[in-house]
């Protein structure tokens, strides 16, 4: 059998990937990510996508030049088609497109979504362990929070989701609120570590069933900050670290009360994480905890495959080439949707 050789392209938001993947193990992964926005607390799209616009053509080219091949030998260009911010998505969409065609090789299209889920099949080397199928996957990103069941690469179940606003966003506005810098999760995350998780209160929504709500508890976080910081102007200061600690502690609470809702109800005890928020310690720390308290099996990526990378679309890609599942040139982006 021919070796298959994908190359990924992720544009989704303000992280420009490419990566190549041999067989479904990973040769290269690159990516540029854009410093202008922290100027701005948040993602400018306009600036986001004239930054792809510079970073795309050197990025694919490093990807292709350090997995050792040339431009030839590539079977096949995946693509984020989205969900995301539409200009950004454009570049990368664009791109492959023109690029797949000057090869005259297939195009294949991946939702992002799907791409993160499948972060837990990117293998280093032939033998890396992969969740058994199906398995619970927790999603947590800036712009998702949803738990997933996931029956095959192809066939993904939402059991619940945010019915307002993401993890991720939350942490990143209340992150905002204490003037701390974006982004936030990592800022939050090192301060956590610091601080008492049980120092400060905050209100959790009661939401039936197994979707989130994270507006509520922004709001509580804004109110609690406004009364302690006129009583004492410099208390996010003094009590940072607590700060931190507590607000962590109260979204990894929201999230693993719904996530053992989820393993009672369907009796899948394999569960992984993924997304951006994946990256947090203490998200991690308590699926660790559940592992040992539930007899859970948890499958945690590597903090390079948490965040938004080609590799995770290269490998979407290796499974869709296989099936022979392409795109059409005239395909077009999406920027919002949960799964296709």
């Amino acid at each position: 059998m021919n070796d298959i050789y994908i190359l990924g392209i992720e544009s989704s938001c303000d992280d420009t990937s490419a990566a190549v993947l041999k067989n479904g193990i990973i040769l290269s992964n690159v990516t540029a990510s854009q410093e202008v926005h922290k100027a701005y607390g948040g993602v400018v799209p306009e600036l986001a996508s004239r930054a792809h616009q510079q970073n795309i053509v050197p990025v694919v080219d490093q990807a292709i030049k350090r997995a050792g091949i040339t431009k030839e030998q590539l079977s096949a260009i995946a693509f984020t088609r989205g969900p995301g911010l539409m200009g950004s998505l454009l570049v990368g969409v664009s791109f492959a497109k023109g690029f797949a065609r000057s090869l005259e090789i297939p195009l294949i299209d991946v939702n992002h979504l799907q791409g993160h889920v499948m972060a837990h099949f990117i293998k280093e080397k032939e033998d890396d362990p992969t969740p058994p199928l199906p398995f619970i996957c927790l999603l947590v990103s800036g712009g998702n929070s949803q738990i997933v069941k996931v029956n095959a690469y192809n066939d993904m179940e939402v059991l619940g989701q945010t019915i307002d606003d993401a993890a991720g966003e939350a942490i990143d506005k209340c992150s905002k609120v204490m003037n701390l810098g974006y982004p936030g999760g990592p800022i939050i995350d090192r301060l956590a570590r610091q601080g008492n998780p049980l120092a400060y209160h905050f209100s959790e929504p009661h939401v039936p069933g197994l979707d989130y709500s994270f507006s509520g508890l922004k709001t509580s976080f804004l109110y609690s900050l406004r009364k302690w910081v006129a009583e004492d102007p410099d208390f996010i200061e003094h009590h940072k670290t607590d700060i931190a600690a507590s607000l962590e502690h109260t979204i990894v609470d929201i999230l693993m009360k719904k996530l053992r809702l989820a393993v009672k109800q369907t009796g899948i005890k394999h569960v992984a994480v993924a997304g951006g928020v994946s990256a947090n310690n203490g998200l991690r720390n308590a699926f660790h905890e559940h592992a040992a308290k539930y007899g859970w099996t948890i499958y945690i990526p590597k903090f390079s495959y948490t965040t938004d990378n080609a590799a995770m679309i290269a490998c979407v890609g290796t499974f869709k080439y296989r099936d022979k599942d392409f795109a059409s040139i005239d395909l077009p982006a999406f920027s919002k949707v949960t799964f296709q």
